[in-house]
């Protein structure tokens, strides 16, 4: 239940700590901490007859909507507690005293949950009554509620309300009138559709752990809740699916015109959209991208669309929930000329740090022709050779894998898993040949491709030095290559090696059973007994404390436990190797 761990488990102080920290990253930012508004500094503010835009809602859907204060986006937003809207009192203190005297008017962004259409109503109307032009934008994106489900409440508002706030705010910046603030916004809201999906609830901090355990367990293992809210809402399905079936789904219920419950928006193949994929915060940024991905082919291989713009990242988050949204809004003709369309209006700057497009409409709009990719030739002929003790080390890896647990950071055993898969898979395309200068050549590429972080860095250097070395051998039948000068060759890639990395035997690292390997090599002309003699050298890591690696900063008794994750794996790979030959 890692989701239910928190910094801060009081909701009220993680509200406020939360709010001082946007004013602390954009210092042109004030917080009334009463009423829980953060608002621009008057002197930020250069026309301060322009459009007033304001936006709010529950806390807990950073960076929505208290990171969008600043020029170019919001001039307020409002927020409550967690997960719940602000009360009228705060929404009238926001437009009567946190907005410039002199502004012309003011749009109120509101997401479509009852509480909130409520409590800004109320103050709306007590900001009217005072005798302020005040117009009312409500954001009702989301296809998870259909027609039948959704009746007179309507659809809920979701990260789509980003773009109508980003767009809304772009377009009170130029000095356009209220009423035309408010049409745009709504016209980006008709067509706007939005869905969302999950692999688990979020928890609330202050909450019980026992609610948590009870969260985990609704969904079940395996399964992934679409049509899920921000707000722990459960969602319309749940389902048992991979990324590109996932995907399918969800562009059916946003896209699908044939489903007369859902089909809010037309969108056909000629026309333009904007894709924004939003984190509900809890989804790492390389999952993420991924998904952008996948959403993006499929659009253009299933509906024939080309986004015009993509947006990814963290826009209206659900605390710390493994979900994203996918919104797709249809553009639209606002009707006011140049400078001011749909993309000009979400390409324009804002100096607000929850808004974290950066990409130039120049950019955007420039053609880019494509870079051919350079490959290399493909040397040799194609005749296989036997190294199936390779499996030695792909069955090894999940012991690896442990080892590296306890005293790194997990990655060696699959990063080693990977070189030896790439080096079967070039042997089952018969990509080896009988000459060994050749082979390794090959060998040392697969390695460098396959294989990542320190480990992999160092077999790549390692191995390429040893082709190197071999090929300065000059031998008259590369074919024939002698104990001996393998060792000759072994010995000067360890001392290639040395030039980039300070390591030697007893310093806890894969030169334990690398350094053994060769000297016995060297002197015995007997790879078995050099394969032997490594691991001997990496079992005599178990107790010793490492000098280098990340082994070095991570803390406890782990070391005693096991050897070094590194050492192991390659003196697996050398009795792989030696067995093979």
């Amino acid at each position: 239940m890692a989701a239910a761990k928190h910094y801060l488990d009081n909701p009220t102080n993680a509200v406020l700590s939360g709010l001082r920290g946007v004013t602390l990253v954009n210092p042109s930012l004030l917080l009334d901490e009463t009423n829980k508004i953060i608002y621009r500094h008057p002197s930020s503010i250069v026309s301060p007859s322009n459009v007033s835009v304001v936006c709010g809602g529950g806390s807990g859907h950073e960076p929505g909507f208290s990171a969008f204060v600043g020029q170019g986006a919001l001039t307020a937003c409002v927020a409550g507690t967690i997960f719940a809207s602000p009360s009228a009192q705060q929404v009238r203190a926001c437009l009567s005293h946190r907005l410039p005297a002199e502004t012309q008017g003011i749009v109120v962004v509101v997401t479509n949950y009852t509480g909130d259409v409520l409590n800004f109503g109320m103050g709306i109307e007590k900001a009217r009554a005072m005798g302020k032009k005040v117009e009312m934008v409500i954001v009702a994106d989301d296809v998870g509620v259909g027609r039948a489900k959704g009746g007179k409440v309507g659809r809920r508002g979701l990260s789509g309300t980003a773009l109508v706030v980003k767009i809304c705010g772009a377009l009170a910046e130029t000095g356009a009138s209220v009423d035309d603030c408010a049409r745009v916004g709504r016209l980006v809201v008709d067509n706007l559709v939005s869905f969302g999906a999950s692999l688990s609830r979020v928890h609330v901090p202050g909450r019980s752990l026992q609610e948590a355990k009870e969260e985990e367990e609704r969904l079940g293992p395996g399964l992934v809740e679409i049509g899920m809210g921000i707000h722990n809402e459960p969602g319309c399905e749940k389902v048992k699916t991979d990324l590109p079936g996932l995907i399918k789904i969800m562009l059916a219920q946003l896209l699908d015109p044939s489903d007369k419950d859902r089909a809010y928006v037309n969108v056909e193949k000629e026309d333009d959209i904007v894709l924004l994929i939003n984190n509900f915060g809890g989804t790492s940024n390389l999952e993420l991208s991924a998904v952008v991905t996948e959403i993006v082919g499929q659009l253009g291989d299933s509906y024939g669309l080309e986004p015009k713009r993509v947006i990814s990242g963290t826009f209206f988050g659900s605390l710390n929930g493994p979900g994203f949204i996918i919104s797709v809004l249809k553009l639209a003709d606002t009707g006011l000329g140049s400078g001011k369309s749909i993309l000009e209006l979400l390409d324009s700057p804002a100096e607000a740090t929850g808004w974290t497009a950066s990409v130039k409409s120049e950019t955007w709009e420039k053609k880019y022709e494509k870079v051919k990719e350079a490959v290399e030739k493909d040397e040799g002929d194609t005749r296989a050779t036997n190294l199936r003790g390779l499996e030695k080390l792909i069955a090894s890896e999940a012991e690896v894998t442990r080892f590296d647990t306890i005293v790194g950071d997990g990655d060696c055993g699959v990063g080693l898993k990977r070189g030896a898969d790439g080096i079967l898979e070039m042997l089952a395309n018969g990509q080896v040949t009988q000459d060994p200068l050749a082979s390794l050549t090959k060998i040392a590429g697969v390695v460098e491709d396959t294989m990542d972080g320190t480990s992999g860095a160092l077999y790549a250097i390692f191995l390429n030095a040893l082709a190197a070395n071999m090929r300065q051998l000059d031998s008259s039948n590369p074919t024939e290559l002698t104990p001996k000068m393998w060792a000759q060759a072994l010995d000067g890639s360890v001392k290639a090696l040395g030039r980039y990395t300070p390591a030697r035997p007893g310093d806890r690292t894969l030169m334990d059973a690398l350094i053994p390997f060769v000297d016995t090599l060297g002197s015995t002309g007997n790879t078995n007994k050099a394969a032997e003699e490594a691991k001997v050298g990496a079992d005599g890591t178990k107790g010793m404390k490492a000098s280098l690696g990340r082994s070095v900063y991570v803390g406890g008794e782990g070391h005693t436990e096991v050897p070094d994750p590194g050492a192991y794996g390659l003196s697996q790979f050398l009795c792989g190797l030696a067995e093979a030959l």
